[in-house]
């Protein structure tokens, strides 16, 4: 059979996932923190884009692009003499189709409007806003605006625990070799002070015997604060125990036992360790004021408070009024007055081609904004349509919801629900949920009604324990059998996930606590 090669021709469709669109996707699903960094280097990166809240007063500041001061009245003046050939040239534009063309995906999902703006429309917008570029200034001594230098730079920084242990080390030792393996120690030892490596591997490591590491670790042992290095919970205990002088052998088998302490199971305590009731309780009590977590004090980092990206407040009329936080959404703006002056500057290609570049990419930015912010709301704001019995009536009334359901009701598809709900937050008068809360699987009706939410039925279960009396503590069964009363058809085996995701312990364990 011989071969020989064709020239075919084929038509089919294909998604181009460029650059610009890939960024649009990830701004859906960025948190207002990831959001406001991102932002952030596209203001370092682009000179096109500013800061709303940077935009001078017209009344007070003076442009400052070629160093010498020019009056507003100059710029505007300046920016009205720009040709409409200029703004409609191939290297400034902003229409939809030269934008569709430089950045090769498709915009009729992201933009509304089709017209590119005329110079007239340019400059109405300058003398509205006065100015629409950045004066820069410097100076050694304080920030360009006047304001003071940060106090915040000579205060003293916050001790964490592996300098507090290192500057403990330099003292305990004065073999150089015992300190470098205590630098390897301190190093593993994680933020709630726990060695986070294994002795045989830090020995390996670091090619020395494992009885000159564990001596190390002892050493360590004995640093502030009391437990650190511990290797497991039993080793914390019994380390701060010894630090009191009451690690006697009843308190070892107790620490050995520390499962039988989860159970609650005093009578396998007091046969093992040998004492009576009374003694177990005061063991108990001691153990409970030791600190499981001896790292903890000196913190893991800055802890970043949850800001919320929607509110929602109740109307007079009974309805909701949602919003977003302003706050937390980044104002840019495109400096279209910078890139006139220099076009009108005689600049060089290769400036020209980057500067086409960055208007391009600026305003694809703001416009990737623009449909982030509305999408957030849409969608927030057809949760609360979907799920106002929660906010009205509680938790018990939250009713089931997927994302599909979204998805059909505001127009669009699974995923760019599932994209904006990610690590976002709503503030409502009930408290600060995030969006994937309102979320829940359905769970079928006794009589074929209505079904219920997964969380509600949850809360159900919470509400039920919580009210459970000593003589008569409720089991899975009666659990199942208590919730077809109420009209909720459900298993025994559910009932027991959604009680250990509660974190509840089981009818015996409750039993043998409460007695």
């Amino acid at each position: 059979m011989a071969l020989s090669t064709k020239l075919i021709m084929r038509q089919g469709q294909s998604l181009v996932m460029t650059p610009q669109l890939l960024q649009a996707i990830k701004l859906l699903q960025f948190s207002n923190l990831e959001l406001t960094a991102f932002v952030q280097d596209e203001l370092e990166r682009n000179p096109l884009l500013e800061r709303a809240e940077d935009t001078p007063d017209p009344r007070e500041t003076m442009t400052n692009f070629d160093d010498r001061a020019e009056p507003v009245a100059a710029a505007a003046q300046d920016f009205n003499e720009a040709s409409e050939a200029e703004w409609s040239s191939d290297a400034f534009a902003t229409d939809r189709g030269a934008l569709e063309a430089s950045l090769g995906t498709e915009l009729s999902n992201a933009f509304d409007d089709d017209r590119a703006a005329t110079p007239g429309e340019y400059k109405e917008s300058f003398d509205a806003s006065g100015l629409s570029a950045t004066s820069w200034t410097g100076s050694s001594g304080s920030s360009g605006d006047g304001e003071a230098a940060n106090l915040e730079a000579y205060v003293a920084a916050e001790t964490n625990l592996k300098d507090h242990l290192e500057r403990q080390l330099a003292f305990a030792t004065p073999d150089p070799v015992d300190r470098m393996i205590g630098q390897v120690l301190i190093d593993a030892i994680d933020d709630a002070g726990y060695l986070s490596d294994s002795v045989l591997d830090i020995a390996a490591r670091l090619h020395t015997p494992v009885d000159r590491v564990e001596r190390v670790l002892s050493i360590i042992h004995g640093f502030d604060p009391s437990g650190i290095g511990a290797r497991d919970l039993a080793e914390c205990l019994a380390i701060q125990l010894r630090e009191k002088d009451r690690f006697d052998p009843a308190m070892k088998a107790l620490v050995a036992n520390l499962a039988l302490v989860a159970k609650r199971d005093f009578a396998a305590l007091r046969k093992i360790c040998g004492v009576d009731e009374e003694d177990i309780l005061d063991m108990l009590a001691e153990i409970k004021r030791l600190d499981p977590k001896p790292g903890r004090a000196f913190g893991g980092g800055s802890i970043q408070p949850l800001v919320p990206d929607v509110i929602v407040r109740p109307l007079p009329d009974g309805s909701w009024h949602v919003e977003l936080n302003t706050d937390v959404l980044p104002r840019v703006l495109v400096n279209h007055s910078y890139a006139t002056r220099i076009t009108k500057a005689k600049s060089s290609e290769a400036d020209r081609t980057f500067m086409s570049t960055c208007l391009q990419t600026a305003n694809w930015l703001t416009k990737s904004l623009e449909q982030r912010a509305r999408t957030i709301l849409k969608v927030s704001s057809e949760i609360v349509r979907q799920q106002e019995a929660f906010f009205v009536q509680g938790v018990e009334h939250l009713r089931p919801l997927n994302l599909k359901t979204i998805a059909e009701a505001i127009g669009m598809h699974e995923s760019t629900v599932s994209r904006v709900t990610s690590n976002k937050y709503m503030s409502t008068p009930r408290g600060l949920f995030e969006l994937k809360y309102f979320f829940t699987a359905s769970i079928a009706s006794q009589d074929g009604g209505d079904a219920h939410s997964a969380e509600s039925v949850r809360f159900r279960i919470r509400q039920m324990i919580d009210q459970e009396s000593a003589a008569e503590i409720l089991s899975d069964d009666a659990i199942v059998a208590k919730l077809k009363a109420a009209n909720i058809n459900i298993a025994r085996r559910t009932v027991a996930k959604y009680r250990e995701s509660l974190k509840i312990p089981s009818s015996v364990e409750r039993r043998r606590a409460k007695a």
